[in-house]
Formats: C-alpha cells, sequence, structure tokens
C-alpha cells in the first residue's frame, strides 16, 4: 500500500509537468541575478565599449494637456431683437461668412407698424415745426400769447422724440430711418453677419418664429482661437509669457502646432491647477473649439545625470542598462528614463549608476545572450 502511495504521487508529478503550457511561462529578469559573461571570441565579435554617468545639459518637457477655446468677444450668439419669422437662410455648421454678408431674412408685421410710426412721426414733426415758426412769428407781433408758442413748441420737441425712438428701434432691425419712404416699405428685413468666420450652431428652421431671447446662430471668428492649457501649481513657476508650446491631438500625434503663450492665469483652481492661455501661431481650419489637445513646454536647461540613447535596452515594457562588474562579464540593471534630447537620456534612478562602467555599444548584443540564456 505504501509502495502504491508513492507510485501515484510521481504519475501526478509527471502529468502536471506534462500538460504545463509552454506560452505561459515568462521571462523574470533578476538584476541580481541577471549576469552575462562573454567568451573571449563573444568578447571581440561584440565590440563591446562602456562609458559612465555624464553630465549634460538638457532641457526639461512639461508634458500638459488642455482643449481648444475661443475668447467671448469672437464668439457671437445671432438674435432678432423685436422677434419675426425666419424667412430664409442658407447657413449649415461650418460655413464660412464674411463680415456685412447677408445670412437670414426675416418677416413679420410689427416691422411694417415700426416703418408707419416713423413715417408719421417725420411729417407731424414736419408740420409741427411749421407751426411753431409760424407761432413764433406771430407772437414777435403780439398776435398769439406766449402760451400758444410754448405748446408749438412743445409738440416740435415730442414729434422730434417720437421720431427718433422709432428710428432708433428701426437700426435695431438692421434699417436705416433716412432710407425710409413711403415707396419702400418692406415686411422683412435682414440678418447681416458681424464678423468674418464660420458658423458653429444653427438653431432654426425656416417659417420658425424667433422671439428676442433666442439665439439664431452661433457663429465663431478663428482669429483668436486659442489653446488654454492646465498647468500645476509647481510647475507654474517654470513658464512665463512668449514662451514656445507644441501642441497636438491624440489623433494626428505627428501634426505639431506652434503656439506661444500669451497669458498665465493667477487664480489656482481646488485641483491645484491655473490656465495658461496659448496663441496658435498658425491657424489651421482643423482645429476646432472644444478640441482637446496634448501640449508639449520646453522649459530651462539643467544639469543632468545622463547616458547616450544606445546604452538603454528595451525588455518586456521596461529600461534597463549592462553594467561592467567585471573582465568580459556583464550584469542587467533597470532604470528609469526621462527626457531625451540630442541623443542623450536623463537618467532619474542615477544613484545606481554612480562609478558604474556602462556599456554603450554592444547592449542588445548582451540582451539577445541573455535572453537565450534563461531560456
Amino acid at each position: 500500500m505504501k509502495n502504491l502511495i508513492i507510485i501515484t504521487s510521481i504519475l501526478i508529478a509527471f502529468n502536471a509537468c506534462k500538460n504545463k503550457n509552454p506560452a505561459e511561462e515568462k521571462t523574470v529578469i533578476n538584476n541580481d541575478a541577471a549576469i552575462v559573461t562573454l567568451t573571449d571570441a563573444q568578447y571581440k565579435n561584440a565590440k563591446i565599449a562602456t562609458t559612465t554617468l555624464q553630465q549634460k545639459n538638457i532641457a526639461t518637457v512639461l508634458r500638459l494637456n488642455g482643449k481648444i477655446d475661443v475668447p467671448p468677444q469672437n464668439m457671437i450668439s445671432v438674435s432678432v431683437p423685436l422677434g419675426g419669422y425666419l424667412k430664409s437662410t442658407k447657413l449649415l455648421p461650418g460655413m464660412h461668412v464674411n463680415k456685412g454678408e447677408v445670412i437670414a431674412t426675416m418677416e413679420d408685421q410689427q416691422y411694417i407698424q415700426l416703418q408707419q410710426d416713423y413715417l408719421l412721426a417725420k411729417s407731424k414733426l414736419h408740420f409741427a415745426e411749421l407751426e411753431y415758426n409760424r407761432q413764433k412769428e406771430l407772437n414777435q407781433s403780439q398776435a398769439s400769447s406766449d402760451k400758444v408758442t410754448q405748446q408749438a413748441q412743445a409738440e416740435v420737441n415730442l414729434q422730434r422724440i417720437m421720431m427718433n425712438a422709432t428710428g432708433e428701434k428701426l437700426r435695431l432691425i438692421n434699417r436705416n430711418p433716412a432710407d425710409i419712404t413711403a415707396d419702400n416699405i418692406s415686411k422683412t428685413i435682414n440678418i447681416y453677419s458681424s464678423i468674418s468666420g464660420y458658423v458653429s450652431k444653427v438653431n432654426v428652421n425656416i417659417g420658425k418664429y424667433v422671439t428676442p431671447a433666442d439665439v439664431m446662430f452661433e457663429l465663431i471668428n478663428p482669429a483668436d482661437i486659442h489653446l488654454n492649457i492646465k498647468v500645476f501649481e509647481k510647475d507654474i513657476a517654470n513658464l512665463s509669457i512668449g514662451q514656445k508650446v507644441i501642441a497636438f491631438d491624440n489623433a494626428h500625434p505627428d501634426k505639431k502646432y506652434n503656439c506661444e503663450i500669451i497669458l498665465i492665469s493667477k487664480d489656482i483652481t481646488p485641483e491645484g491647477t491655473a490656465d495658461v492661455h496659448c496663441h496658435f501661431e498658425k491657424y489651421d481650419n482643423s482645429i476646432l473649439p472644444g478640441m482637446y489637445m496634448n501640449a508639449e513646454v520646453e522649459v530651462a536647461a539643467n544639469a543632468a545625470n545622463a547616458l547616450p540613447e544606445e546604452s538603454i535596452v528595451t525588455f518586456e515594457g521596461k529600461e534597463y542598462v549592462f553594467t561592467e562588474t567585471a573582465k568580459q562579464q556583464f550584469q542587467m540593471m533597470e532604470i528609469a528614463p526621462g527626457t531625451k534630447e540630442n541623443g542623450f537620456v536623463v537618467i532619474t534612478n542615477y544613484e545606481v549608476l554612480k562609478g558604474k562602467d556602462i556599456v554603450t555599444n554592444g547592449a542588445y548584443t548582451l540582451l539577445m545572450k541573455m535572453k537565450n540564456k534563461e531560456e
């Protein structure tokens, strides 16, 4: 019975080893044991070269994010101060418009009434002025009392007020009072674009009644479109007006936009960030308000411990270098790389590499040998 138990245990262990999936095995690098030793021939063929940590003036790059914004003076909401029915428009979102261009036609009976009131007030003013001049002459010859003359003058002032007030109402609907005559009274008015830009929103349709509070269209002038990036409080001191910024979006990371910092907010949000506004050096119509963007800002260069890029190898998503521990013997050590510039990489955990000879030429040869050894 004892022998049967031992034989059964051996069979179970054998089957467990047989059924193990090789694909699930991963090479694990242990820095203490990751040693590669080369023979004389391998060392000669690998052409190993070493260096040490070097002090380099490398600029730090702040990586930030934000979104495209438009200042309030460049966003126009189009409405009709007196309301009316939309008779015609050709606007669609994204369409370009020029300043002074007719973007819509409105109609309403109150437009007719306004023109009528203006012409009547103008006519009454003319009659009142004639009457006042007549009464003034009579008063000078004592043929009319002062009271009658004063009443005539008051009537002139009243009619002038009526005419001017009605004229200002006409200007609200883009009608010039000086151009209105009894022969050109119209039930329609034109709505003009006050800027050159693009249509952002269209909120109406033909035949709809629009109140004075309704926004018919929203227009954007892209001339002053800018990037609003969020910067953490600790990084604000590294930024200044006029500093250059490189912006790009996630969809097209290779397409870079040059920007310049024009304003740094003095207000820190509860999240510990401040708004930094950047102006695009050249506007691109593919940049739309509300679009999220990434930004890179190069701050002042500082001396840092760095290594040549060819010293660093990548294995299973991590970065390593090889240090020479003895003759033709090398150890693989994990590092934390930082900013790259001019072929050098800042090493943030540089303390572990101080005083060590680090492989520059032949690092990937050592990695290949180590992988073969582990496998």
